[in-house]
């Protein structure tokens, strides 16, 4: 099955895909960091020190801590949903498959934050990495790469 744009129409397999893999991906490692490890309790894990560390962060606002009232919680969900059909609708409608990974990464990664204000009401932050002297006090986890990663490509192809 070709999930690549045919004839310049817009292909909506590939941005589910993309999405699909992404919040699966994200689901399942807060499941091994939450669930099996137990992050929660033990507060920290070195993996690898300096550069990888599983460090447990409980974010209820939108970044840093910012707006983490508990009547933010399901506007929050709201948003992340809204923005997510937005940007499907976006994509779809421009077409090209790098908008389409880009959304894909985009709606994956804010779906799985969502999913967590949801179950847990707050966001499940856990990697921290450090290097070359520096050291980074922040948590963040795999949808918030996506989401990075996902803007990115989508600033550069927009």
């Amino acid at each position: 099955m070709a999930v690549a744009c045919k004839q310049g129409r817009p292909n909506w397999r590939l941005l589910l895909l993309v999405a699909g893999v992404i919040f699966v991906a994200d689901r399942a490692s807060k499941l091994a960091v939450i669930d099996w490890i137990a992050l929660p309790e033990i507060g920290r894990l070195d993996v690898f020190p300096p550069y990888l560390n599983f460090v447990m962060a409980w974010n209820r606002g939108i970044n840093f801590g910012l707006g983490s009232s508990a009547d933010m919680r399901w506007l929050l969900v709201a948003v992340a949903v809204i923005i997510s059909a937005g940007l499907a609708w976006w994509a779809l409608r421009r077409g090209g498959a790098a908008l389409l990974w880009g959304a894909g990464l985009v709606i994956g990664g804010a779906l799985g934050n969502a999913y967590d204000r949801v179950r847990y009401g707050a966001v499940a932050d856990f990697l921290n990495m450090s290097c070359c002297g520096i050291d980074n006090p922040f948590a963040f986890n795999i949808a918030d790469v996506a989401i990075f990663a996902g803007a990115l490509l989508i600033a550069y192809k927009a």
